[in-house]
C-alpha cells in the first residue's frame, strides 16, 4: 500500500497541476485577438507529461480536459474565420451596391448627354435651315433691288384744271377710275404724279403742289393706293418736252400727269 501510494501520487500532483494550467491556457486564448494557432513543440513522448508510471499507463487515454485543451485553440479560430468571412461577405455586398449604383448614376448621365447632344443636334439643323431661308431671301431681295431700275411706263392720264381751282372734276375723276381700277391686289408698281401751274416763281411751285395733292388724296381715299408707291412732285410753271422731243412753251393752265409704271420682273420673282 505505501508503494502505492508513492506511486499514485506524482500522477495525482501531475493532474492537478494541469487542472489549474487550464483556465489560464483559455483566459491566454480568449485575450489574444487573432492571434496564429502557437505550433506544437512537443518535449518528449508524452507532449509535455512527466515520463512516470502513471502517465504511461492513462496517457492512451483521453479525458474531458485534455481534448478540451487542444479543441480549444481551434474552435477559437473557427469562430474568428467565421466572423472575418461574414465581414468580408458584408463588404463584398457593399462594394456591389456603390458598384450598381455607379454605372446605374453613369447611364443615367450618358443617356442624358446624348439627349442634350440629340437636342443641339436638332438645334443645328434648324439653325441650317434658317440660314438657308436667310440666304435665299437675301438671294431674292438682291435680284429684286437689282431690278428697281426696270421699271417702265404704261400708261399717262392728264387731269386738267380750271384757272385758279384745285378741285377735281368729274371727268378727271373717271379719268382717274379708269386708271386706279386694275391695280387693285397689283404689286410691283408706282405711280408718278407731277402737278403743273400757270405763274411763276414760289406762286406756281404751290398751285402744282395742291393740285397733285389732290390727286393723290383721291387714288390713296377712294382706291386704297398704297402712299408709299405714289411719288408727287410740283414743277410748277416748268416748260415739258413735248412728243417729238422738243421743248414746248410753259404750260397755260392747270394740268397734273398721272404716270404708271409697273416692273414686270419684280412681279415675277414675287409670285
Amino acid at each position: 500500500m505505501f508503494l502505492c501510494a508513492v506511486l499514485a501520487l506524482p500522477g495525482f500532483a501531475q493532474q492537478t497541476s494541469n487542472s489549474n494550467a487550464q483556465p489560464a491556457t483559455a483566459s491566454t486564448s480568449q485575450s489574444a485577438d487573432l492571434q496564429p494557432i502557437p505550433a506544437d513543440k512537443p518535449v518528449n513522448f508524452w507532449d509535455g507529461d512527466d515520463p512516470n508510471l502513471v502517465n504511461l499507463v492513462t496517457h492512451p487515454f483521453a479525458n474531458k480536459k485534455y481534448v478540451q485543451r487542444h479543441v480549444g485553440p481551434i474552435r477559437d479560430r473557427l469562430n474568428e474565420l467565421d466572423q472575418l468571412t461574414l465581414e468580408n461577405g458584408k463588404a463584398i455586398k457593399d462594394v456591389d451596391a456603390r458598384a450598381t449604383q455607379g454605372i446605374q448614376l453613369a447611364s443615367e448621365k450618358s443617356s442624358l448627354a446624348d439627349q442634350h447632344a440629340s437636342d443641339a443636334a436638332n438645334k443645328a439643323q434648324l439653325a441650317q435651315t434658317a440660314a438657308t431661308q436667310a440666304s435665299t431671301h437675301v438671294s431674292t431681295v438682291e435680284q429684286v433691288v437689282g431690278s428697281l431700275d426696270q421699271y417702265k411706263g404704261t400708261g399717262q392720264t392728264e387731269i386738267r384744271f380750271r384757272a385758279g381751282q384745285t378741285v377735281l372734276s368729274k371727268a378727271a375723276k373717271d379719268a382717274l377710275d379708269e386708271m386706279a381700277a386694275p391695280l387693285k391686289d397689283q404689286r410691283s408698281y408706282i405711280i408718278e404724279v407731277r402737278g403743273f401751274a400757270a405763274g411763276r416763281g414760289q406762286a406756281a411751285i404751290a398751285s402744282s403742289q395742291k393740285m397733285a395733292d389732290s390727286v393723290v388724296r383721291y387714288l390713296v381715299l377712294n382706291h386704297q393706293i398704297p402712299v408709299y408707291r405714289i411719288y408727287t412732285m410740283s414743277m410748277g410753271n416748268a416748260p415739258v418736252a413735248g412728243a417729238d422731243g422738243t421743248m414746248a412753251k410753259h404750260t397755260s393752265g392747270g394740268r397734273v400727269e398721272v404716270n404708271l409704271m409697273k416692273n414686270d420682273l419684280v412681279g415675277a420673282v414675287q409670285h
